[in-house]
């Protein structure tokens, strides 16, 4: 290849705003309005005098936890998965697939639906209803 064999690349076209190029009547900005103006800076969350999303949000009453809610077990699942004289432990409802993974973080609760048969001994970080703590106590007595 010769130097005369070589050509120059195209350069790329420059897109021009407004009439003739350069930056002409509305410079770019479109046409008339709050943001067309010199110095122009309107609030993000100003919706043009309506309610804000913010504000809306306010006026939907209720409340709802940041913490998640505990994970229930019912007796029967107890009745059915454990043996009589067993400790009912996180680690052990997790093994026996009763509860998630999840059950370490946020608790378990023991709820009384359900009849439990079997003398069962309540462990560590495993809180009852006041019914099923009721029947706990009964049973193992």
């Amino acid at each position: 290849m010769q130097i005369h064999q070589l050509s120059v690349a195209k350069k790329k076209e420059r897109k021009r705003i407004g009439r003739g190029g350069k930056r002409g009547t509305t410079a770019g900005r479109g046409s008339n309005g709050q943001k067309s103006r010199s110095g122009a800076s309107v609030d993000p969350l100003f919706e043009g005098g309506r309610s804000t999303f913010l504000e809306r949000l306010k006026k939907v009453r209720g409340f709802k936890s940041i913490h998640a809610k505990k994970c229930l077990v019912n007796l029967t699942e107890l009745d059915a998965a454990y043996t009589s004289g067993e400790t009912i432990t996180v680690a052990s409802l997790i093994e026996k697939k009763i509860v998630a993974k999840t059950a370490l973080r946020r608790g378990i609760k023991i709820v009384a639906t359900g009849v439990l048969k079997k003398k069962l001994i309540l462990g560590d970080g495993i809180d009852a209803s006041e019914k099923a703590g009721i029947l706990f106590q009964t049973i193992s007595k």
